[in-house]
């Protein structure tokens, strides 16, 4: 109970937020203290894209935990959490476009073409950013909660796409790719077998959706019920 009452305090945004800070404010310092090696452009591209990598994954975290810890009050996070994934992958994008192709566009739009782990990338990050603008209480509501969870799906194709990004990007050791590949597959194994258990709960029970809706209750005048309410 302790734990369920401080995840709904209002306060607690602001520790969340300052914490998904952190890896930037990191690698700022290490900027500021010449500590990037060899190579900082690429230091800052891959380390950047890790969290890129990191934040989706604990996005799409938040639905099993949810369900594992019993703490639906986790779902208040995750719109910030997505947003996040959505900012490092910004910055990954940018350190790529500006820091190594000098905005060179003709030589990017070759790398996506003829280059199959930019061409990964590039479609992770175009995939996070209708996320990103409809991410507001707003764009649910001219959507409607169904055509909006249709649409928030495309995190799965970001999260694929970003570890395929990653495996094909490395040459010789694909062990961090690989547990990443991990990490995501069990994410997404969770919510089919979490679905599939729903549907067949459903069915043992009688769900409102099949034979028992079909069935009116012989007190009520349909004509006058309210229209059901979409609650996202």
């Amino acid at each position: 109970m302790h734990w369920k009452r401080l995840l709904t305090r209002r306060w607690m945004n602001v520790p969340v937020f300052l914490l998904c800070l952190v890896p930037v404010l990191l690698l700022v310092r290490k900027y500021f203290r010449q500590d990037l090696g060899a190579n900082p452009v690429e230091f800052i591209t891959h380390a950047i894209g890790d969290w890129t990598l990191r934040f989706l994954a604990i996005t799409l975290a938040v639905s099993p935990l949810r369900r594992l810890l019993g703490l639906p009050e986790l779902i208040r996070f995750r719109r910030m959490l997505g947003l996040f994934a959505f900012f490092y992958g910004c910055l990954h994008f940018t350190t790529y476009l500006w820091l190594d192709k000098f905005f060179d566009f003709s030589e990017i739009a070759k790398d996506v073409w003829k280059r199959p782990f930019i061409t990964a990338g590039f479609l992770g990050f175009i995939a996070m950013a209708p996320l990103a603008l409809t991410s507001t209480a707003g764009w649910i509501r001219r959507l409607g909660g169904r055509r909006w969870q249709m649409l928030h799906r495309l995190i799965y194709v970001s999260a694929i796409a970003g570890v395929v990004h990653y495996y094909w990007l490395v040459k010789s050791d694909v062990r961090k790719p690989l547990l990443y590949a991990t990490i995501v597959f069990l994410l997404l194994a969770e919510r089919v077998v979490a679905k599939f258990r729903k549907s067949r709960v459903n069915l043992e029970v009688g769900h409102p959706k099949g034979l028992a809706a079909e069935i009116p209750h012989p007190s009520r005048n349909p004509a006058l019920s309210p229209p059901p309410v979409d609650r996202g």
